[in-house]
């Protein structure tokens, strides 16, 4: 059991490092990284590979760890919002992953689910944060931020995820995905 949740920090370190890492790839161009939404990727696997606490602390810590070492995204709003979207992603890829039937077509269940679950969070937290900071958002900033502007990221997480849990799991390299696919000789 030891050497398990060892493992499971370590990934939980590696994914940290990823989603540090990954928006470097874009140029950290603001416009580009809320289209691409390279930190969600990192944040969505670690809940899939190491579970929902694992996925919770390092969707959390992820974005307002970025903005203290890059200034990227700005603290207030945007990397508060985003750390609950991000543990949110985290916790329910995690859980759900663990509570529905583990089979390949649960993976899509799990991933929408979960993202839909975040853009509420995010949602309802930006609210609360423009409210304090005497800013408006609207239904129409809403829909923009965590839907029509990120359709790219949404596609992107959508077709590469589930293929990186299924290779994963074929692999034998994540326990948590318990797949006994028979082969019929």
């Amino acid at each position: 059991m030891k050497r398990l949740s060892t493992k499971k920090l370590v990934l939980s370190g590696l994914f940290l490092a990823i989603g540090l890492l990954l928006p470097f790839l874009i140029g950290q161009i603001p416009s580009v990284g809320r289209r691409l939404l390279p930190m969600h990727i990192p944040v969505l696997l670690c809940g899939f590979v190491c579970g929902w606490p694992y996925g919770l602390i390092v969707g959390f810590i992820l974005p307002v760890f970025r903005s203290v070492l890059f200034s990227m995204p700005h603290m207030f709003p945007d990397a508060i919002a985003m750390a609950f979207e991000l543990a949110t992603y985290g916790f329910m890829t995690g859980l759900l992953h663990k509570l529905l039937p583990k089979k390949k077509g649960f993976i899509f269940v799990s991933l929408i689910l979960s993202m839909i679950c975040g853009r509420i969070v995010w949602g309802c937290v930006s609210l609360i944060l423009y409210g304090l900071g005497n800013m408006a958002f609207t239904w129409e900033l809403f829909m923009a931020g965590a839907f029509i502007n990120a359709i790219p990221g949404i596609v992107i997480q959508i077709i590469i995820i589930p293929v990186i849990v299924v290779a994963l799991a074929k692999a034998r390299l994540i326990e948590s995905v318990g797949w006994n696919e028979q082969k019929s000789f």
